[in-house]
């Protein structure tokens, strides 16, 4: 199979519309945004002409916009999401994230499906079969190391979309119901608990503690700045950064970062091409280390690693910055050679593991004032900087310029002059200029100055999205024209080329399925398929699915099972792998968080952990959060 060689896309998270306009801004050549409903972050929901302001906004730049529609539905949830996606469609979303097969069931606008996340592509099987039904893109599992992503781009043709960057969720997306067990609130429908950033103590089958009161089930934050162009080699070609309910400074530093990376990339190996128009600059050096992480791994993109979780802690430590040499009465010297602001947050570990922190209301060189002491603080602590004042200040201002470049040709013509602007998609209009009744053209009195003056005019874009890249004359001779009119003629060509663009944007079409529908690569699926309504269910009996059991959310799963499956093992996090260690066994282990138990179970042969456990009595379910006018 020939695979398609897609330009380097990348992605970037959208809390809402001024956040997506500001990605954009900063490099982003596609955002993922949620709807009304119907997304899988509850709380990060936009209304339609929200998304409308944004789509307008992207496509000036040939900028995709996705919105999320990605969580599972009940039937009667069915018509109003399909009603949901013409809406969507008709305010110019380019794509739909779908997690619902049930979706492919209903009549659809005509607009390309992404699978998310929450499909848990994991194996080439898998990803061939959504291309064949029809998705355009489809986002790997983040476990997929590099051999395996290579394995699925060469028997697929389809984009394939990987994280980057962000949070990691410790689970396969969409295998984790622990949320819905303990608190009725599903993470498939939008609404996780985190579970997984709680603290656990570990216990073996002999009730031996392994160790207490750790975030067992806490990632450290998905990096993959070292591996981009191994990813890019591998097949990726959507680049993803996690975190539509982030903040602003998060998505300016790292939308930037990556924009930095990928452009390198491109620069230096032809093979590649960008996906959106125009160039960035930025005000500020991107730092990803200053922006809110628990600490980085590259997680599995270079198969097993040690050291991938964030044990301690799942809150932001931040930049180690150096260790307390004295303390005094309202002061600490600190041994470093940094920098400090007023307003600066600093943190250090207490005695028991605990991230504690202060604000530094003063600073006299390594001398800190902070507003307040903390109660544990010691001589020889070590520091770290969780808020640098300076950095997130420049980030508040406008920090980036994002310009489309445009070659101008001003012409002469029998009755007066014509200006055409053509821009770096080949996009091209022409606006005339006449001359007035019953006046001559006048030669210019110093010629060279003259032209040199008309070139630099009409280089002049100002506040719009365009930059000169070169200004042609054609002229008989030198001309004097009014500074005025000049400036008339070029503003109304570039309000003219913008209009022009936004009408050419190229919409992307919705991929045909196979002309007959290929079989799912496996004949039964068991609550793990996420099935929650009968759309769904018709799609996988057509595509093959003998044997189809309801979604974890239907209730129907009474005792214990698998609540969360994993690649992330604790045996092997603590040296007790069967396969690193002779003579153990694959026993199971106990996490233990106040009265609350789950029972770890460990499958050797594929190298995941099973986190097993059942509904809790009394748990109220929640599964309306996500209807329209709901706030989700």
């Amino acid at each position: 199979m020939t695979r398609i060689q897609h330009p380097l896309e990348l992605l970037a998270p959208a809390k809402n519309a001024d956040f997506g306009i500001e990605a954009i801004k900063h490099g982003a050549d596609a955002v993922y945004i949620g709807g009304p409903a119907f997304g899988a972050r509850y709380g990060a929901g936009n209304d339609v002409a929200e998304i409308r302001r944004l789509c307008d906004f992207a496509h000036c730049y040939r900028a995709k916009v996705f919105v999320a529609l990605n969580t599972i539905l009940r039937d009667d949830e069915l018509e109003e999401s399909r009603q949901l996606a013409w809406q969507l469609y008709e305010a110019g979303a380019d794509a739909l994230i779908i997690q619902d097969m049930g979706l492919l069931e209903l009549d659809l606008p005509p607009i390309q499906l992404h699978a998310s996340t929450q499909t848990d592509i994991r194996n080439a099987a898998k990803a061939r079969f959504l291309e064949d039904a029809g998705f355009s893109q489809i986002v790997l599992a983040r476990e997929c190391s590099l051999n395996e992503i290579i394995n699925i781009a060469s028997q697929t043709t389809v984009a394939l979309e990987y994280f980057v960057h962000g949070a990691l969720c410790v689970a396969y997306s969409g295998q984790c119901y622990i949320s819905h067990a303990h608190t009725g609130r599903s993470a498939n429908r939008g609404e996780c608990s985190q579970a997984c950033r709680l603290p656990y103590t570990l216990v073996d089958d002999k009730g031996k503690t392994i160790t207490e009161n750790q975030h067992l089930l806490s990632m450290k934050d998905n990096n993959q700045s070292d591996n981009m162009l191994e990813l890019a080699r591998a097949g990726v070609s959507s680049f993803k950064i996690e975190g539509r309910l982030k903040d602003l400074s998060y998505v300016k530093n790292i939308t930037a970062h990556y924009r930095t990376l990928l452009d390198e990339i491109i620069a230096a190996h032809p093979e590649f091409s960008r996906a959106s128009s125009g160039r960035s600059t930025f005000t500020f050096t991107p730092q990803p280390d200053k922006t809110f992480n628990r600490g980085y791994t590259d997680y599995f993109a270079n198969d097993r690693q040690d050291d991938i979780g964030a044990f301690d802690s799942p809150a932001f430590v931040g930049e180690l910055i150096g260790e307390v040499a004295e303390i005094g009465d309202g002061w600490l010297m600190v041994n470093t050679d940094q920098t400090f602001h007023n307003g600066d947050g600093v943190c250090f570990h207490d005695a028991h593991g605990e991230v504690a922190g202060m604000r530094i209301n003063r600073v006299e060189g390594r001398k800190l004032f902070p507003a307040e002491m903390p109660e544990g603080l010691t001589e020889g602590a070590t520091l770290f900087r969780n808020r640098d004042q300076e950095f997130e200040r420049a980030l508040e201002k406008e920090s980036a310029d994002r310009r489309v470049a445009v070659r101008a040709l001003f012409a002469e013509t029998a009755d007066g002059f014509a200006l055409t602007l053509t821009d770096e998609d080949g996009v091209t209009v022409t606006v005339d200029r006449k001359n007035e009744p019953n006046s001559e053209k006048s030669p210019a009195q110093n010629p060279e100055a003259a032209m040199a003056r008309l070139r630099e005019n009409l280089g002049k874009f100002g506040n719009t999205m365009f930059r000169a890249e070169a200004v042609d004359l054609q002229l008989a001779q030198p001309w004097f024209l009014p500074v005025g009119a000049i400036n008339a003629l070029r503003r109304e060509a570039a309000e003219a080329l913008l209009a022009a663009r936004v009408a050419s944007h190229p919409r992307p079409p919705r991929a045909a399925p196979a002309e007959n529908p290929v079989p799912y690569p496996q004949e039964e699926l068991t609550y793990l398929g996420n099935v929650f309504n009968a759309k769904a269910r018709a799609f996988y009996e057509k595509h093959g699915v003998k044997l189809i059991e309801d979604a974890y959310e239907a209730g129907n799963e009474k005792g214990m099972v698998s609540l969360m499956i994993t690649r992330h093992c604790l045996r092997y996090s603590f040296n007790l792998c069967p396969k690193e260690v002779k003579h153990l066994k694959p026993d199971p282990m106990t996490l233990i968080n106040g009265n609350e138990k789950l029972i770890l179970k460990f499958d050797c042969k594929a190298c995941e952990m099973h986190v097993v456990g059942k509904m809790k009595k009394g748990v109220k379910v929640s599964l309306g959060a996500i209807r329209p006018g709901s706030g989700g």
